[in-house]
């Protein structure tokens, strides 16, 4: 598809860690060029502004939603589909994302409901923290968002990126836009051609038949 035929999507993108030479950051750096390279629009965020103490029921009720929860929601609320680059912590995601996710769904209505999300990693591992995806994986489709099948994974990200910012490999580099590209193609096509329609196919000597003949 070309960019200019894309209707507008909107997509917020972070990285998951707080250390400022993060691969993740990096990795989200290089999402966001993706993204506005497909055609679609980013907000381009820091865990640091998404910062929350330890969630506490009595803390909620009491005093409400911190500032950095309210900030997640509304940015979630501003965009139509989400890019996570999550670092893995002891085979799992990291514990401030985590807090952040329980902060978050505690809002009415509950903003990951519906929400199209990617899942990306970046760690010097050989498994590029892959496992901690799929934990990640877990608390995002109970909440209801709608979590793209392909997540991406850089192993040895120590070595991975080259000095412009892309990935020193040349396949690697192609496969990561042809994906972003392809959940870009659903994120717009959930927001701006949401109905289904149904179509019957009759042939001159055939009446329809539901069983064999019906297309959704």
């Amino acid at each position: 598809m070309s960019t200019q035929d894309r209707e507008p999507v909107r997509l917020l993108v972070f990285s998951a860690s707080l250390r400022a030479e993060s691969f993740n950051t990096r990795l989200a750096l290089l999402a966001s060029s993706a993204v506005e390279a497909a055609g679609g629009q980013v907000d381009l965020a820091s865990m640091g502004e998404f910062d929350v103490p330890s969630y506490d029921a009595d803390q909620e009720t009491e005093h409400g939603f911190p500032p950095g929860a309210e900030t997640f929601r509304d940015r979630l609320l501003a965009s139509d589909a989400f890019v996570i680059c999550s670092p893995e912590y002891n085979a799992s995601m990291p514990g401030l994302l985590k807090n952040a996710v329980d902060w978050v769904s505690r809002f009415r209505p509950q903003p990951f409901h519906e929400r199209h999300g990617l899942l990306l990693s970046a760690s010097p591992s050989m498994v590029g923290g892959n496992r901690g995806l799929w934990a990640l994986r877990v608390p995002f489709e109970h909440l209801g968002a709608r979590i793209y099948p392909e997540m991406f994974s850089v192993a040895q990200a120590h070595l991975a990126f080259g000095d412009d910012g892309r990935l020193a490999s040349d396949p690697l580099q192609e496969r990561f836009e042809t994906m972003i590209s392809a959940f870009l193609d659903l994120v717009e096509a959930a927001k701006h051609y949401p109905c289904i329609k149904r179509a019957w196919i009759e042939f001159p000597d055939q009446k329809p038949d539901p069983a064999t003949d019906r297309v959704n």
